[in-house]
């Protein structure tokens, strides 16, 4: 290619794909490429945040045997039937514990909470409603305990064969204490996707910029984007404004599962990543119907999914939390998880053009159920500070002309 589509670049955007619209295309070429991570055993100790690759189903009863639920006496319930505090049964105690040997009629035996419960013991009397006697080797059963009580069954906290989890679960640290416990010991996940993070643009620099240039910023953040869900990044250095340095570059990280460039993606004679995608694979989407951020691109080079992301900041990370995060979510076999939100009352109107998905960032004030949404003053797609400094953003659906002041409104807390 030796230089860009001037079509392009007089026209514009005639026509943005909306947001969801644009989400499908791209999911349905991952599918169609057969586009996915390598499944993997790996040691339980390393699958924290995995994405499970297989149905995990019990193989045993958890626990698998009775156990004591309270510290005391294993006894035989009927041993006890009648007992109070004025009438209290007495018991021949043994002190030292023995799991082995079944407890005789007339007998207590200590036991503590989880251990196993004697054979012929039926019941637990908590050590509460007891009194010693050592000198005799006797005990006052003060309160009547019924058959099971204060004992734990076998399979109380997980049956065998009880189904726990299924292909696309990302693991948490309690679902290892589960697994591990139904003796998993190297679940099958799917591996951390791996993505080219590529900075690109002949006014950027890594430090002292002068007259006309801006510190790289998008690559870091994005890189660690990657890194917070899921992936593996890969920050390459700085890649100018150049069709063959653009195509070597990408060409580079087809060994990756993804590759993200940041900047170069509009309609100016400069914005050369879209046509280099396309000369090199095919161009799925460019040109989003959000704000801020529409000039993305979104394309498919040798089953790699590239996404070309734009270079405002703001704009790269609104676009980044909108295509990358679900992409690394479905290259693994699952879906991305629900941002966390927060209610709270929008203190000033947020304009929003119709047709057009709106990410607006705000701070929020005030603490508890009483939070106050307010936008901040600084709104541009190149003002970073404006995202940085924010706790979160409402979105504005695309059928709303803006949202105005006074209304309650959901606030996304994308960066949790």
């Amino acid at each position: 290619m030796d230089g860009v589509d001037s079509d392009r670049t007089e026209s514009g955007f005639k026509v943005r794909t909306r947001v969801e619209t644009a989400r499908s295309v791209l999911e349905t070429a991952i599918d169609e490429h057969d586009v996915a991570c390598e499944r993997n055993r790996i040691p339980l100790e390393r699958a924290d945040g995995r994405v499970l690759a297989e149905s995990i189903t019990a193989a045993v009863d958890v626990p698998h045997y009775e156990r004591a639920a309270m510290d005391g006496y294993a006894v035989r319930a009927s041993d006890t039937f009648g007992a109070t505090d004025r009438s209290p049964a007495v018991l021949e105690e043994q002190s030292t514990p023995d799991y082995e040997t079944p407890v005789a009629p007339q007998v207590a035996r200590r036991v503590h909470t989880g251990s196993a419960l004697p054979p012929d013991a039926d019941a637990v009397v908590m050590i509460e409603h007891v009194e010693s006697y050592e000198a005799t080797g006797e005990l006052e059963v003060l309160e009547s305990v019924a058959e099971g009580e204060n004992v734990a069954p076998v399979g109380e906290d997980v049956e065998s064969g009880q189904k726990l989890y299924e292909p696309g679960h990302r693991l948490r640290p309690s679902d290892l204490g589960l697994v591990r416990s139904v003796g998993v010991t190297r679940p099958l996940v799917a591996d951390q996707p791996t993505v080219g993070v590529i900075p690109t643009g002949e006014e950027v620099v890594h430090e002292n910029p002068g007259p006309g240039e801006v510190i790289e910023t998008n690559g870091l953040t994005v890189s660690r984007l990657v890194e917070r869900w899921g992936g593996r990044s890969t920050h390459r250095d700085i890649v100018t404004d150049d069709p063959e340095s653009l195509r070597v570059a990408i060409q580079r990280d087809l060994t990756k599962d993804v590759i993200v460039t940041t900047g170069g993606s509009s309609v100016g004679e400069r914005d050369l990543l879209p046509e280099v995608i396309d000369n090199l694979g095919d161009v799925l989407v460019h040109g989003v119907a959000l704000k801020p951020g529409h000039p993305v691109c979104i394309g498919i080079v040798e089953k790699t999914p590239v996404l070309a992301l734009p270079g405002y900041p703001v704009a790269c990370i609104v676009n980044a939390v909108q295509f990358l995060r679900p992409v690394l979510a479905w290259l693994q076999g699952t879906e991305p998880a629900p941002h966390p939100s927060v209610q709270a009352t929008l203190e000033r109107k947020i304009p929003s053009e119709p047709g057009t998905r709106t990410f607006a960032r705000v701070a929020l004030e005030g603490a508890g159920d009483d939070l106050t949404a307010v936008p901040t003053r600084a709104s541009g797609s190149g003002v970073l500070s404006s995202v940085a400094l924010a706790d979160g953003w409402v979105v504005v659906p695309e059928a709303r002309e803006g949202i105005p002041a006074g209304e309650a409104v959901a606030v996304e807390l994308w960066e949790q």
